[in-house]
């Protein structure tokens, strides 16, 4: 199991799963006055409205930022439309809802955003990790 950190302002709680994180740096350049990752806690959820918060959560490529709204049905137990996008010398992100079948056999449902790798260097295979930077991937 993943381990994952929640932040809350008391209207809504962002979940950051780590291990999801491909290190985009979509969120410290959207919103960088909430997404401090030199900073411990790096997510300062009074620094700026809830529904700052939300748009930039759900920009995030990977899907290691989510959020649920405090009082509400978590947001990842709805079902979404499928869309498929090739980032330019990164990963393959696919939006939506789909289960994800490991070579073990082991299955996972996945929500909201999934990057798979496509450079084949992540070490956390068949998702992105962020590896393609370093080995200089184009594609």
């Amino acid at each position: 199991m993943s381990k994952t950190k929640d932040y809350s302002n008391g209207e809504v709680t962002v979940i950051w799963k780590p291990e999801a994180c491909i290190h985009s740096g979509i969120c410290v350049k959207g919103l960088g006055e909430v997404f401090k990752p030199k900073e411990k806690p790096w997510i300062k959820m009074d620094a700026a409205t809830t529904e700052a918060i939300i748009k930039q959560v759900n920009a995030c490529p990977s899907g290691a930022l989510s959020y649920n709204r405090d009082g509400e049905a978590d947001q990842a137990t709805a079902v979404l439309d499928t869309k498929v996008e090739v980032r330019d010398n990164g990963p393959l992100l696919v939006y939506g809802t789909l289960q994800v079948t490991h070579k073990d056999g082991g299955q996972e449902t996945k929500n909201k955003t999934t990057a798979f790798c496509r450079c084949g260097a992540s070490k956390n295979k068949p998702y992105c990790d962020g590896s393609h930077v370093a080995a200089n991937f184009e594609g």
